[in-house]
């Protein structure tokens, strides 16, 4: 079994510094990469001043938005709730979502955070994929906290032979959560090169920061690919990540 992934920080559909809203193309941009599983940060559930200010503002969420007509199965995890609505983590799938949870793994008030977990039936293994999507604090100790919670969650809920792919906006350009994740799960990252270390992924128009990650387990990579150029820079302020694995 073959399996394209993505991981995209799409930050509320906007371009960098907020200056136009970019979601329509956001979508043609995934469409294009034919991805089996997209691990999303940063999606809005719903904001009511922008779906007032923009006429062509989705009528769905955006996860709804982006997962029509291609991605039969997605799931949502609501994170950052304020007056005009919410946004957080999804998954969107062309295989089954048979179970999906949404775990709180905030530090404190002013920043939200939540680890989307799903279960996805995929042909050719007789296990379910385990799926995370998750966006790490942008504080350090917070961060350690939240890779602890991950490593618990995921040694008491995936068993060792289960394939698993945890991905997202790590926030991590030390490279701390990788160390950490080896040891405890013996999870790889997909993009990493031969020091170990992961591709650059922000700014989109000029990386230097190695922030987003594919971490996996119970596969082998194929190829993978840091999406830039002009035409990604203008949709967020993070680059796409895509990895295509077979199961081992």
């Amino acid at each position: 079994m073959k399996l394209h992934v993505v991981t995209y920080n799409i930050h509320k559909g906007f371009s960098q510094f907020n200056r136009r809203m970019m979601i329509h193309e956001l979508r043609d941009h995934l469409r294009s990469l034919d991805a089996d599983i997209i691990f999303l940060q940063e999606v809005q559930g719903q904001h009511r001043r922008h779906a007032a200010r923009f006429d062509d503002w989705p009528d769905e969420p955006q996860y709804e938005f982006l997962a029509h007509e291609v991605w039969s199965d997605y799931a949502y995890g609501r994170n950052a709730v304020y007056d005009n609505g919410h946004h957080g983590n999804a998954i969107l799938s062309r295989y089954p979502i048979v179970r999906a949870e949404n775990q709180d793994i905030s530090t404190h008030n002013l920043e939200q955070r939540g680890m989307l977990h799903c279960e996805i039936e995929v042909p050719g293994s007789d296990l379910p994929l385990h799926c995370v999507c998750l966006h790490l604090s942008l504080h350090e100790r917070g961060r350690r906290h939240q890779v602890g919670a991950l490593i618990e969650r995921m040694q008491r809920k995936v068993p060792a032979r289960s394939p698993l792919v945890v991905a997202g906006d790590f926030n991590d350009w030390r490279n701390f959560a990788g160390r950490r994740l080896a040891d405890a799960l013996g999870l790889r990252e997909a993009l990493a090169d031969h020091w170990g270390r992961p591709a650059r992924s922000f700014p989109s128009a000029f990386p230097l920061l190695r922030l987003d990650r594919i971490y996996f387990r119970g596969f082998q990579v194929e190829h993978t690919q840091t999406h830039r150029g002009a035409a990604w820079a203008r949709l967020s302020d993070h680059a796409a990540l895509s990895a295509h694995l077979h199961l081992e």
